[in-house]
């Protein structure tokens, strides 16, 4: 009884004709390049949104920070004006 090796049993594929075989390289190579292209679109796109967002907010951190200062400045007033009072009140007290 003959045993036959597996390889044997496979089904053999015959190489596509060249000219098949650079056809569909060729059509790989273009919808793979056109997959990229529209990738990189469309992250240009993100970016660009990214980067309008970005100085949007850091106008914002400015603006706050304005704010913030001048709030600051406000209250350090309000603060000296009240120990003012406060010492012209132990002075007072301290009169009498």
């Amino acid at each position: 009884m003959a045993t036959t090796a597996p390889s044997e049993l496979e089904p053999k594929l015959l190489p596509a004709a060249p000219s098949e075989s650079e056809s569909l390289l060729s059509s790989l190579v273009y919808d793979t390049s056109q997959q990229f292209q529209m990738a990189t679109s469309n992250m240009l796109k993100m970016i660009t949104e990214i980067d309008q967002t970005a100085g949007g907010i850091m106008e914002e951190i400015g603006k706050c920070k304005d704010t913030a200062c001048e709030r600051k400045k406000d209250l350090e007033e309000e603060k000296q004006r009240f120990q003012k009072a406060a010492y012209a009140v132990l002075g007072m007290l301290n009169d009498t």
